[in-house]
């Protein structure tokens, strides 16, 4: 509570400070602040129809939403493919996290098919990103119960970081020339733009930013390209251009505190992993993105850790008993 009051707070001190419109922030921390209060509660009573349930409502909400045309959202991010490739990898998660709670093995398997059925969505859909993020998180929650909790949350933390940084690097023209080439040539140079005129304004106003919904009023990019939605499609950036340093560092220490109370949690390790691989693949997806600027994306994200990191009541039908801690953490 205190880290999203903080993201809260901040994102009003810098719109009385720049000005904008800090309401995009403040209903994102709402969303991540129910649905994680709704996680724990469901999470407790029902661990395994509760995710089920979520994966469900998920795959629903990906079908349902306005598409483009475009073959893969890593092409043409504009509109709600990102927002689609989300929802679809939450899914995907919640399902396998649901999985691995049944007890009944006819359960367990109808669990999987149904996180199969979701990556197989993500292509009927067109969302290459999609179909790569449920892939992945199928493999972690596959390889899941061979890991240990700590090394497997510290690799997501890594990888994540290491995306971060790419883009970051790619931003600034840092990588090598064919890299860089090829990396423009898939995210399209309108996008590379953006984050180009984002790190600007981030280097001009370091500690405020610009001010909270502010980047499409002030990126030379936005204003050239006809239809645009302002943003610059990458959360890091555009919370570092829009609340300066400050509201970067907060995204982080928030992701971070994720991974930290799924490390204490009384789920089990592959509960646990299955669950932070998802929430990995959905920074990536917001990295390069405009995924968390869905109000739907960010309650379910608050949603699945909600879930993971719920102790389960012992007598429950359907559920699993509370394990001991030195060996939910093994």
């Amino acid at each position: 509570m205190i880290l999203l009051g903080a993201c809260a707070a901040w994102a009003l001190v810098t719109a009385a400070a720049r000005g904008g419109r800090p309401e995009g922030v403040l209903l994102a921390v709402l969303a991540v602040s129910a649905g994680y209060a709704a996680g724990r509660i469901c999470g407790a009573l029902l661990p395994v129809v509760a995710p089920g349930a979520g994966a469900l409502a998920g795959l629903g909400l990906a079908v349902t939403a306005p598409h483009t045309s475009a073959s893969s959202p890593f092409v043409s991010p504009l509109g709600h493919t990102g927002a689609t490739a989300a929802l679809l990898v939450l899914s995907a998660g919640a399902a396998c996290c649901a999985a691995w709670a049944a007890r009944a093995p006819g359960l367990r398997f109808a669990l999987l098919l149904l996180a199969v059925g979701v990556a197989v969505t993500a292509g009927v859909l067109g969302s290459i990103s999609g179909v790569v993020a449920c892939a992945g998180v199928l493999l972690c929650s596959a390889a899941a119960a061979r890991m240990r909790r700590g090394p497997g949350l510290a690799g997501l933390a890594v990888a994540t970081a290491l995306m971060a940084a790419a883009t970051w690097a790619t931003a600034e023209h840092a990588l090598p020339s064919g890299l860089t080439d090829s990396l423009e040539g898939r995210l399209t140079p309108h996008r590379v733009l953006l984050w180009h005129d984002a790190l600007g304004m981030a280097r001009a106003e370091p500690l405020l930013g610009a001010g909270p919904g502010r980047f499409g009023e002030l990126s030379p990019t936005v204003a050239q390209a006809l239809p645009s939605d302002d943003k610059p499609h990458s959360a890091p950036l555009q919370l570092a251009a829009e609340q300066g340093l400050v509201g970067a560092a907060l995204l982080v220490t928030v992701f971070c505190w994720v991974l930290y109370v799924l490390w204490r949690s009384p789920r089990s390790t592959p509960v646990v992993l299955t669950a932070g691989a998802a929430l990995t693949a959905l920074a990536a997806i917001a990295t390069v993105g405009n995924a968390l600027s869905f109000t739907t994306v960010t309650a379910g994200a608050g949603l699945l850790a909600g879930m993971a990191t719920a102790r389960p009541l012992p007598d429950e039908e359907g559920g699993v008993g509370v394990p001991d801690r030195d060996t939910a953490r093994g």
